[in-house]
């Protein structure tokens, strides 16, 4: 059976899960795994020699437990008909993985505040390393400008799917 994974990422408190949550209702047979439901215990997080809990790093995630969702999810896809057309659809199951990695330095607004320190001291670092190595990964990735309104970026990102779910024919798209 073919399925459809698609991973969203992006700066804390940046509209991920909002985007996720939109395309799921646009996308009857779509699943969301959100990676901050898998932070270790508070117990088990290192905290850094200013004393912040070290949440942006992987060693915060339960990762196998992770893992071992999106695996579950794969085993027991559950599919329903996307399309226009009904006579041709062909039914697909969609994953939405999000997660935490940051991508918006500069326009970031974030409320609560953080403490004194804690994004440029901890936060900024660790979204340089994470996109360093995703920026080596050969995965195709599509960036999106954090500026824009979040009916713009969900317009640009069900119209990019909508054109992937085409390309392998897993959708009819009719006029």
């Amino acid at each position: 059976m073919k399925t459809f994974i698609i991973g969203i990422s992006g700066v804390t408190n940046g509209g991920k899960t909002t985007l996720a949550k939109n395309l799921q209702k646009h996308l009857p047979n779509c699943s969301i795994i959100c990676q901050d439901d898998f932070f270790k215990p508070e117990s088990e997080i290192e905290t850094d020699k200013n004393g912040f809990l070290q949440y942006d790093v992987l060693e915060a995630l339960n990762m196998e437990k992770m893992m071992s969702a999106i695996s579950s999810w794969k085993e027991n896809a559950r599919c329903s008909v996307v399309s226009t057309n009904r006579e041709s659809a062909e039914e697909i199951p969609i994953l939405i993985i999000e997660g935490f990695l940051l991508f918006n330095y500069n326009t970031r607004v974030y409320e609560p505040p953080d403490s004194p320190g804690y994004f440029d001291g901890h936060v900024w670092p660790m979204y340089l390393k994470h996109r360093q190595e995703m920026q080596d990964i050969t995965w195709e990735v599509v960036y999106l400008d954090g500026t824009k309104s979040k009916e713009d970026l969900f317009l640009q990102v069900y119209e990019d799917l909508i054109q992937q779910l085409a390309k392998q024919k897993c959708l009819q798209v009719t006029a």
